[in-house]
């Protein structure tokens, strides 16, 4: 196990010499650029100065790879999966709370953690089953642009597949304007999805009461239906994002905070305070995109939708309002490109964290693109449209499996008193934290059995 040399204070010879001598801060090209207003201001300037890492963090858990899922389920199973998406956000709530405290305490993000700390055959197969994760998370976002591509101007899907390796570009440029440039295309994006959904909501005029019934009282057909446990575990695997949770460890350290006690504790507060009203937004995307389907799909003898494009042709002629299958194609682009952001920056940290390999953004961001697109051109010319849709749903299924590779790990690090001193957290919370990664292997070990047993999926 590697010696790691403690902490030292921040000197005035270098712009991070509070950390290892030989740490390199996680993407130390916005590490530390954006200031923070002071304890004494006020808190809502406070909270504005911290708030944008969640929101990109956010962008994860409202993806494409969600929509095949969320559509799927609310087709064939109604209002029944939405405490699934529920639960699933206060998951997420949780593990990307304790993601943050990770990087404001230790300085490091959860990559770079497990190089310090993990004997190096560990972290050989952490990095690999992140690295799937990656590549299974950018398989729904290659997706869901060409299929939006082609919903809303007619791009036919393997070049709306090939056109999604110019992200690159779009990336690079607003990293160079500042981190909170890039924070402002995201959180302008999802606003785009956010009003979106709410127009869409109103025309399909849920009844409020089965809703919210179905969202805090879980149904035991989620665990005696292998059809809904698939679903239920794909919505998991596509709401609680494990590349996520390395990158809220890394660009919550963007925000230049004093690395004293207390400067670390008002910091934590004010990032676990953004990350949650982020993640409540994420919420109300995720049942919208359940509850669109259930009320127009479920009830209407559709329940067979599991397609996007199928949605796209029934929502207007089956919600009455024409503007309803536009509005649904253009939150989907706005998901796809928006996605772009956090899986970049996640493979970076990754890449960064676990092998000290720097590749230049763009090429970082070509190699993964075209790992994703490779198999989507596959599939599309082999199966066509049907088989991308049920390739969407498989890679979140994929994210699903690989989450307790980094959830342990998160946990782990969190509950050490010696990598956390202070700052670990507090017994309950470790036993919550321990029984919510317990509940995700318990429902993949019974994902896997149904697969391959034949009665799953």
């Amino acid at each position: 196990m590697p010696q790691v040399r403690p902490l030292r204070p921040a000197g005035p010879a270098s712009r991070f010499a509070w950390l290892d001598d030989d740490q390199t801060p996680s993407l130390p090209e916005v590490h530390a650029t954006v200031a923070v207003k002071p304890v004494e201001a006020a808190w809502f300037r406070r909270l504005l100065a911290f708030m944008g890492p969640g929101y990109m963090v956010s962008v994860g858990y409202m993806d494409p790879g969600n929509w095949a899922t969320d559509l799927q389920g609310g087709a064939a199973f109604g209002y029944t999966l939405l405490s699934v998406i529920m639960l699933s956000n206060l998951m997420a709530i949780l593990l990307q709370a304790l993601a943050a405290r990770l990087g404001v305490v230790t300085g490091r993000d959860l990559a770079q953690a497990c190089r310090a700390f993990y004997p190096k055959p560990l972290n050989i197969l952490l990095w690999a089953t992140c690295e799937l994760g990656i590549i299974a998370c950018d398989l729904a976002e290659v997706i869901g642009t060409a299929i939006a591509l082609q919903l809303l101007f007619g791009v036919p899907l393997v070049y709306g597949s090939l056109l999604t390796a110019l992200d690159a570009i779009l990336l690079l440029y607003l990293m160079n304007r500042g981190f909170r440039y890039l924070e402002a295309f995201v959180i302008a994006l999802l606003l785009v999805i956010a009003t979106c959904f709410t127009i869409q909501i109103i025309a399909a005029q849920p009844p409020v009461h089965a809703v919210l019934r179905s969202m805090i009282t879980p149904s035991p057909e989620i665990i005696t239906n292998p059809a809904a446990l698939y679903i239920a575990i794909g919505i998991i695997g596509a709401t609680v994002m494990p590349h996520n949770l390395y990158l809220h460890s890394s660009i919550v350290q963007t925000r230049n905070f004093a690395k004293t006690r207390e400067g670390k504790r008002d910091a934590i507060r004010w990032a676990v305070t953004d990350s949650t009203i982020a993640l409540m937004l994420a919420l109300f995307v995720n049942a919208a995109i359940l509850i669109v389907a259930a009320a127009a799909f479920h009830n209407s003898g559709h329940q067979d939708v599991a397609e996007i494009d199928q949605a796209f042709r029934l929502l207007s002629p089956l919600l009455g309002l024409g503007v309803a299958s536009t509005l649904f194609a253009v939150a989907l682009l706005a998901s796809g490109v928006n996605s772009t952001v956090t899986a970049t920056l996640a493979g970076q940290i990754v890449m960064e964290g676990f092998l000290r390999l720097r590749l230049p953004p763009w090429a970082r961001r070509l190699i993964t693109r075209c790992l994703a697109i490779a198999p989507v051109v596959a599939v599309i010319t082999v199966y066509g449209s049907a088989g991308m849709n049920r390739l969407l749903v498989f890679s979140q299924v994929v994210l699903s499996i690989q989450l307790p590779f980094a959830a342990i790990p998160l946990v782990h690090f969190v509950s050490s008193r010696k990598r956390m001193g202070d700052f670990v957290i507090s017994r309950p919370m470790a036993i919550l934290s321990w029984s919510v990664t317990a509940v995700i292997l318990l429902l993949n070990v019974k994902l896997l059995f149904d697969t391959f047993t034949g009665v799953g999926g």
